[in-house]
C-alpha cells in the first residue's frame, strides 16, 4: 500500500487493487498476506500512523475474515488497529525496538515476526553500502541480537512460541553479509521458527548481475528453496505462484516422483 516500494511501488495503493492482489496471491498458493503502508526499502522515509491507517486499515478489514493477514508496521497504533480488525500477526522491521508494539501483540495474543536491523529504514542507505566492518561475525551477532529482542518481547507479554525470527536480509547488511546469513540460515532454524525474505532483493545480484528487481526471479526461487531445505518455516515472496510451483516440484522429487 505504498507509493515507493522497491519492487512494485504504487501498483496497489488503491484499496480495491490491493484487495484484488491479495486474493490473487492466495489463489496462487500463498498461506498468508502481508499488508504494509510504510515502505521498508532502505532509505524510505517514515510514514505517520494516520497515513498508514488510511492506506492499510480498509484492506485489512476487507480481507481478514477470508485469509490470514499480517500487518507490516513499526507503529503500535497501526498494529493495534489492524489486529483489532482481524490481522493475526505483526511484521516488525525494527527488531522489537518498541515495547508498545510488543504490548499490542500481547493484548491481541498475536504472532510477531521479528526482523533484524540495526537502524530505521530511513537511515540505512543502499543495501550494498553497509560496511563489512559493521559485524565481526554477522550470523553470530544477528542471532544474538534477535534473541535479546525476543526476550524483550516476552517481557512485554508476547508468547515466545509466537515469535518468528527474520534475519533481515538487506537491512543494515552488505550484499556479502546478506548472502552469508542466508547460507547459514540453519543456525537460526535451530533456535526459533524462521521466516526468510530474500525475494528480489539487491544482494541477489551477487549471483545474477540483474539490476532490476523484476529480473531476479530465478535467484529468488533458488533462495526460497535453499531456505526451506534448511529449516525455514516461512518465506516471504513477491512471486507466489512461481515459488509454490518450485516447492511442489521439489516435494514431488523428494517423494521419488508421482504415484503411478
Amino acid at each position: 500500500m505504498t507509493p515507493d516500494s522497491f519492487t512494485d511501488g504504487g501498483r496497489y495503493e488503491l484499496v480495491d487493487k490491493a484487495v484484488a492482489r491479495a486474493r490473487f496471491l492466495m489463489a496462487a498458493g500463498a498461506t498468508m498476506v502481508d499488508v504494509g503502508a510504510e515502505s521498508t526499502r532502505p532509505g524510505a522515509p517514515p510514514v505517520s500512523a494516520k497515513e498508514q491507517l488510511r492506506r492499510a486499515l480498509p484492506v485489512v478489514e476487507s480481507l481478514a475474515a477470508d485469509m490470514p493477514i499480517t500487518i507490516d508496521t513499526t507503529s503500535a497504533e497501526v498494529a493495534a488497529a489492524c489486529l483489532f480488525a482481524g490481522a493475526i500477526a505483526i511484521n516488525d522491521v525494527a527488531c522489537g525496538a518498541s515495547n508498545a508494539l510488543g504490548e499490542a501483540a500481547a493484548q491481541f495474543n498475536a504472532g510477531y515476526i521479528l526482523s533484524h536491523a540495526r537502524s530505521g529504514q530511513d537511515a540505512m542507505g543502499d543495501f550494498g553500502a553497509w560496511p563489512e566492518s559493521g559485524y565481526a561475525d554477522v550470523t553470530t551477532e544477528v542471532l544474538a541480537e534477535l534473541k535479546i529482542a525476543r526476550e524483550r518481547l516476552v517481557r512485554c507479554g508476547v508468547r515466545e512460541a509466537a515469535i518468528v525470527f527474520d534475519p533481515g536480509l538487506g537491512f543494515t547488511k552488505s550484499y556479502l553479509q546478506s548472502a552469508r546469513l542466508l547460507s547459514q540460515i540453519a543456525a537460526f532454524t535451530e533456535v526459533a521458527l524462521v521466516l526468510v525474505g530474500a525475494s528480489r532483493k539487491s544482494f541477489l545480484t551477487l549471483a545474477t548481475g540483474a539490476i532490476s528487481p523484476a529480473e531476479r526471479l530465478p535467484a529468488s526461487l533458488a533462495s526460497a528453496l535453499w531456505a526451506r531445505r534448511h529449516g525455514a518455516a516461512m518465506v516471504r515472496v513477491h512471486d507466489v505462484g512461481e515459488t509454490a510451483q518450485a516447492f511442489a516440484m521439489e516435494q514431488l522429487l523428494a517423494r521419488g516422483g508421482p504415484d503411478v
